[in-house]
């Protein structure tokens, strides 16, 4: 978690094996937070929001993100903690959770996002706050009118932190990096890491506490996953009718891969008289929050959308996870399925896998290798072979109709 501004060159990160797997390098676990020597004021927040037991990450990474500094001084007005998300969605979700967790320290936390007025967050950064949270491009910007000023930053979190140093993102959070405090503490959180972020991690941190939790201490245990052979494209619309009624008694979130298949998907469901709702990138922010504020609440039942909702957001009463199109980066797949297995509660994932799927596979390995080792990565794997759509006719599989 040190500071490392120095570039390097190396054949790969330390620590980490050839097939981009972390090596653990810290061992310390506590079984609750009483343990973790945090503030009174803290430990109120955490259980008043809810949390009992924490989980197997936050037993082994929150005593090393704290351990030898005092978390946030409130007497301070300025920004001391600068979290870093890829959406909109997911960075008003932790500014959320952070004012509730900070409710008895007093600390005050802005989400800065695109989409919203950028006076007002001028505004709100210039009567001070002890947390920032946001999304790069529009905290770049902050730091670049000198409104959101750095210099009293001492902890720097990405959280999905693959996505945000692998795609569009990672120039913006190298900019943002270069205007933080030497001293800075980085902190990198994801549920997957693959070998070239690592590499790029490398960058940022100097001979960091390296923590991986191995998939059977997992919350994806609680997750039945199972894939439909849906055979052509077409024939997914006629499974995902015949799966209404069964979306309709609990919340469920539906993945597609493009923008225009969400408004396609979403055309065609409401003309066969079935209520879904649907988000993507394209809405106006304000869209998105009413639909996303609909959902949370349970008034909208069925979400259809992108990989915009498949990291970090928490929707509790959400269940059911269709991968209506299986998604293009692999390392999503235990993401978008996650949305549905929050902490430890159960959950069901169907993929719709067509024949187009399983030639793609196959130039690499065969398809019941590629469900086995890649696509249902976690120990958990339930599988089931499901009739494809014909005529409405399922095959019952162990513990689903």
């Amino acid at each position: 978690m040190d500071d490392n501004r120095q570039e390097q060159t190396y054949d790969g990160p330390a620590g980490m094996n050839p097939d981009g797997i972390i090596e653990s390098n810290y061992s310390e676990s506590y079984d609750n937070f009483d343990q973790m020597g945090l503030r009174e004021e803290l430990l109120r927040g955490i259980y008043a929001y809810g949390f009992e037991k924490p989980s197997a990450i936050q037993q082994r990474a929150i005593v090393p993100c704290v351990k030898g500094s005092d978390q946030i001084k409130t007497e301070i007005p300025d920004c001391q903690a600068l979290i870093l998300a890829p959406t909109r969605e997911l960075a008003s979700q932790i500014q959320k959770v952070v004012i509730s967790l900070g409710d008895f320290l007093k600390a005050q936390c802005h989400a800065c996002i695109g989409g919203t007025n950028v006076r007002d967050d001028m505004r709100r950064l210039e009567q001070g706050c002890h947390i920032v949270v946001g999304t790069p491009g529009r905290v770049h910007d902050m730091i670049s009118r000198n409104v959101l000023q750095p210099k009293n930053i001492k902890m720097f979190v990405l959280d999905e932190a693959d996505e945000m140093l692998s795609r569009g993102f990672k120039d913006q959070i190298q900019d943002v990096f270069q205007k933080l405090p030497a001293d800075v503490q980085v902190i990198l959180l994801s549920a997957t890491m693959p070998a070239d972020v690592l590499e790029v991690s490398q960058h940022f941190m100097r001979n960091p506490v390296k923590i991986l939790v191995k998939k059977e201490e997992l919350t994806l245990e609680g997750i039945r996953q199972f894939y439909v052979d849906v055979k052509y494209e077409d024939w997914k619309i006629g499974t995902l009718c015949d799966l209404y009624d069964t979306l309709s008694i609990t919340q469920a979130v539906i993945f597609c891969n493009t923008r225009r298949k969400v408004d396609q998907l979403t055309e065609q469901m409401t003309e066969k008289t079935f209520t879904v709702s649907a988000m993507h990138g394209d809405m106006e922010q304000r869209d998105r929050d009413l639909i996303m504020k609909q959902f949370r609440t349970g008034s909208s039942r069925v979400l259809i959308t992108t990989d915009l909702l498949a990291r970090g957001i928490d929707v509790q009463q959400v269940s059911l996870v269709i991968n209506y199109d299986l998604p293009t980066l692999r390392e999503n797949y235990i993401h978008r399925i996650g949305r549905g297995g929050r902490f430890g509660r159960k959950g069901v994932a169907i993929n719709f896998v067509t024949e187009q799927d399983k030639r793609h596979t196959k130039q690499k390995m065969s398809w019941q290798d590629y469900v086995d080792n890649q696509l249902l990565a976690s120990q958990c794997v339930s599988k089931a072979a499901i009739a494809g759509h014909d005529g409405g006719v399922w095959a019952k599989s162990e513990g689903f109709e």
